[in-house]
Protein backbone atom coordinates (compact mmCIF):
# COMPACT_ATOMS: atom_id res chain seq x y z
CA UNK A 1 0.00 0.00 0.00
CA UNK A 2 0.99 3.47 -1.47
CA UNK A 3 1.08 6.18 1.88
CA UNK A 4 1.73 9.93 1.10
CA UNK A 5 3.90 12.08 3.36
CA UNK A 6 1.39 13.47 6.01
CA UNK A 7 1.64 16.09 8.71
CA UNK A 8 1.61 15.28 12.70
CA UNK A 9 -1.70 16.91 13.37
CA UNK A 10 -2.94 14.71 10.52
CA UNK A 11 -1.31 11.81 11.80
CA UNK A 12 -2.99 12.43 15.69
CA UNK A 13 -6.15 13.23 14.04
CA UNK A 14 -6.08 10.30 12.38
CA UNK A 15 -4.58 7.77 15.12
CA UNK A 16 -7.31 8.53 17.20
CA UNK A 17 -9.94 6.66 15.24
CA UNK A 18 -8.44 3.87 16.56
CA UNK A 19 -10.91 3.94 19.63
CA UNK A 20 -13.47 3.53 17.02
CA UNK A 21 -12.83 1.03 14.49
CA UNK A 22 -10.65 -1.43 16.51
CA UNK A 23 -8.23 -2.04 13.80
CA UNK A 24 -5.47 0.47 12.52
CA UNK A 25 -5.38 -2.23 9.01
CA UNK A 26 -9.01 -1.11 8.06
CA UNK A 27 -8.64 2.35 8.90
CA UNK A 28 -5.34 2.52 6.62
CA UNK A 29 -7.05 0.72 3.90
CA UNK A 30 -9.98 2.61 4.20
CA UNK A 31 -8.01 6.39 3.47
CA UNK A 32 -9.21 7.75 6.96
CA UNK A 33 -6.06 9.88 7.32
CA UNK A 34 -7.84 11.77 4.30
CA UNK A 35 -10.94 12.55 6.30
CA UNK A 36 -8.44 13.32 9.79
CA UNK A 37 -9.59 16.77 9.16
CA UNK A 38 -12.81 15.94 10.43
CA UNK A 39 -11.72 14.01 13.39
CA UNK A 40 -11.31 15.45 17.22
CA UNK A 41 -7.52 15.32 18.26
CA UNK A 42 -7.05 12.81 20.76
CA UNK A 43 -3.68 13.24 23.65
CA UNK A 44 -0.71 14.15 22.38
CA UNK A 45 0.63 11.07 20.57
CA UNK A 46 4.72 11.81 21.25
CA UNK A 47 4.05 12.06 24.70
CA UNK A 48 6.63 10.36 26.31
CA UNK A 49 4.09 9.05 28.78
CA UNK A 50 3.00 6.88 26.31
CA UNK A 51 6.31 5.19 25.92
CA UNK A 52 6.54 2.63 29.36
CA UNK A 53 8.44 0.20 30.51
CA UNK A 54 6.51 -2.95 28.77
CA UNK A 55 7.57 -0.85 25.47
CA UNK A 56 11.43 -0.93 26.23
CA UNK A 57 11.18 -4.78 27.52
CA UNK A 58 10.17 -6.11 24.28
CA UNK A 59 12.57 -7.80 21.74
CA UNK A 60 14.24 -5.51 19.55
CA UNK A 61 13.81 -5.97 15.90
CA UNK A 62 15.29 -3.26 13.54
CA UNK A 63 14.73 -3.37 9.95
CA UNK A 64 17.04 -0.91 8.26
CA UNK A 65 17.82 -0.07 4.13
CA UNK A 66 20.99 2.13 2.92
CA UNK A 67 20.27 3.36 -0.28
CA UNK A 68 23.58 4.16 -0.97
CA UNK A 69 25.06 0.79 -1.04
CA UNK A 70 21.81 -1.19 -1.85
CA UNK A 71 21.79 -3.20 1.75
CA UNK A 72 18.99 -4.04 3.66
CA UNK A 73 18.51 -5.60 7.54
CA UNK A 74 15.61 -6.89 9.01
CA UNK A 75 17.61 -8.78 12.75
CA UNK A 76 16.97 -8.69 15.80
CA UNK A 77 19.69 -7.28 17.78
CA UNK A 78 18.23 -7.41 21.76
CA UNK A 79 15.83 -9.75 23.46
CA UNK A 80 15.36 -10.48 27.41
CA UNK A 81 17.74 -7.87 28.37
CA UNK A 82 20.86 -9.14 26.02
CA UNK A 83 22.28 -7.58 23.39
CA UNK A 84 23.40 -9.54 20.53
CA UNK A 85 26.39 -8.99 19.64
CA UNK A 86 26.76 -10.71 16.22
CA UNK A 87 23.44 -8.62 15.48
CA UNK A 88 25.21 -5.69 16.53
CA UNK A 89 28.04 -6.03 14.40
CA UNK A 90 26.02 -6.49 11.49
CA UNK A 91 23.99 -3.80 12.28
CA UNK A 92 27.41 -1.28 12.78
CA UNK A 93 27.93 -2.61 9.39
CA UNK A 94 25.30 -1.13 7.36
CA UNK A 95 26.02 1.88 9.64
CA UNK A 96 29.11 2.41 8.57
CA UNK A 97 31.13 5.17 6.28
CA UNK A 98 29.97 3.62 2.95
CA UNK A 99 32.46 6.62 0.80
CA UNK A 100 35.20 5.33 3.28
CA UNK A 101 34.42 1.57 3.52
CA UNK A 102 34.80 2.14 7.63
CA UNK A 103 33.06 -0.05 10.18
CA UNK A 104 33.19 1.89 13.56
CA UNK A 105 31.44 0.61 17.04
CA UNK A 106 27.85 2.45 17.38
CA UNK A 107 26.71 3.78 20.26
CA UNK A 108 23.93 1.26 21.16
CA UNK A 109 21.97 3.86 22.28
CA UNK A 110 21.13 5.51 18.97
CA UNK A 111 20.47 2.32 17.76
CA UNK A 112 18.28 1.66 20.47
CA UNK A 113 16.78 5.55 18.89
CA UNK A 114 16.31 4.31 15.33
CA UNK A 115 14.44 0.83 16.77
CA UNK A 116 12.15 2.99 19.39
CA UNK A 117 11.26 5.17 16.32
CA UNK A 118 10.12 2.43 14.28
CA UNK A 119 8.59 0.70 16.44
CA UNK A 120 6.36 3.30 18.13
CA UNK A 121 4.63 4.18 14.73
CA UNK A 122 4.32 0.31 13.91
CA UNK A 123 1.96 0.04 16.82
CA UNK A 124 -0.65 2.54 14.92
CA UNK A 125 -0.21 0.74 11.44
CA UNK A 126 2.44 2.12 9.88
CA UNK A 127 5.32 0.15 8.81
CA UNK A 128 8.17 1.37 6.59
CA UNK A 129 11.87 0.39 7.20
CA UNK A 130 14.48 2.88 8.51
CA UNK A 131 16.65 4.77 5.41
CA UNK A 132 19.36 5.63 6.47
CA UNK A 133 21.17 8.51 5.11
CA UNK A 134 24.44 8.75 7.12
CA UNK A 135 25.57 6.90 10.12
CA UNK A 136 29.08 6.73 11.27
CA UNK A 137 31.65 9.26 9.09
CA UNK A 138 35.24 9.08 8.72
CA UNK A 139 36.84 12.36 9.16
CA UNK A 140 37.79 12.59 5.64
CA UNK A 141 34.53 11.59 4.60
CA UNK A 142 33.22 14.81 7.48
CA UNK A 143 36.23 16.87 6.21
CA UNK A 144 34.72 16.29 2.27
CA UNK A 145 31.15 17.03 3.14
CA UNK A 146 32.11 20.29 4.85
CA UNK A 147 34.17 21.28 2.10
CA UNK A 148 31.11 20.58 -0.61
CA UNK A 149 28.74 22.72 1.89
CA UNK A 150 26.88 20.15 2.65
CA UNK A 151 25.16 19.34 6.47
CA UNK A 152 28.51 18.56 8.85
CA UNK A 153 29.68 19.71 11.90
CA UNK A 154 33.39 19.76 12.22
CA UNK A 155 33.19 18.24 15.54
CA UNK A 156 30.22 16.39 14.31
CA UNK A 157 29.18 13.60 16.79
CA UNK A 158 28.86 10.89 13.43
CA UNK A 159 32.95 10.71 13.80
CA UNK A 160 32.57 9.09 17.34
CA UNK A 161 29.32 6.89 16.11
CA UNK A 162 27.05 8.59 18.32
CA UNK A 163 24.53 9.65 15.21
CA UNK A 164 22.72 8.77 12.83
CA UNK A 165 20.91 10.61 9.75
CA UNK A 166 17.44 9.07 8.87
CA UNK A 167 14.23 9.01 7.64
CA UNK A 168 10.93 6.59 7.72
CA UNK A 169 9.60 6.84 3.83
CA UNK A 170 6.41 8.18 3.95
CA UNK A 171 6.51 9.68 7.66
CA UNK A 172 6.72 13.58 7.30
CA UNK A 173 10.29 14.57 9.19
CA UNK A 174 8.50 16.97 11.47
CA UNK A 175 6.51 14.16 12.63
CA UNK A 176 9.50 11.52 13.10
CA UNK A 177 11.48 14.45 14.82
CA UNK A 178 8.89 15.08 17.27
CA UNK A 179 8.94 11.84 18.39
CA UNK A 180 12.73 11.24 18.58
CA UNK A 181 12.57 14.43 20.62
CA UNK A 182 9.97 12.97 22.64
CA UNK A 183 12.33 10.17 23.97
CA UNK A 184 15.05 12.55 25.46
CA UNK A 185 17.84 10.36 24.50
CA UNK A 186 19.94 13.34 22.90
CA UNK A 187 20.32 15.78 20.01
CA UNK A 188 17.09 16.09 17.21
CA UNK A 189 18.18 18.21 14.11
CA UNK A 190 15.41 18.57 11.45
CA UNK A 191 16.06 18.61 7.61
CA UNK A 192 13.19 19.35 5.94
CA UNK A 193 13.76 19.30 1.72
CA UNK A 194 11.48 19.17 -1.20
CA UNK A 195 11.86 16.16 -3.69
CA UNK A 196 10.89 12.91 -3.91
CA UNK A 197 12.41 11.79 -0.99
CA UNK A 198 11.92 14.36 1.17
CA UNK A 199 13.56 15.80 4.42
CA UNK A 200 15.08 13.54 6.72
CA UNK A 201 16.33 14.08 10.68
CA UNK A 202 19.68 13.64 12.67
CA UNK A 203 19.28 11.90 16.09
CA UNK A 204 22.47 11.81 18.63
CA UNK A 205 23.17 10.95 21.76
CA UNK A 206 25.38 13.63 22.98
CA UNK A 207 23.25 16.80 24.62
CA UNK A 208 19.40 17.00 24.24
CA UNK A 209 19.44 20.07 21.74
CA UNK A 210 17.41 20.85 18.85
CA UNK A 211 17.84 22.52 15.65
CA UNK A 212 16.37 23.40 11.83
CA UNK A 213 19.32 22.28 9.57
Amino acid sequence: MEMHNFDRRSFIKAVSTLAVIGSVDTFLNRGVLAAGSELVPPPDLFDPGLVDLTFWLQPRTLEMVRPQSGERLSITYWKDGHLNPIAYEQICGLLRDVQANQVFRMDTQIIDTLWAAQAFVRRYGFSAPVEITSGYRSPKTNARLIEAGLPAARNSLHLKGQAVDFRLPGLHPKVLGELVEGFRTGGVGFYFRVGAKGGWIHADTGPERKWRG
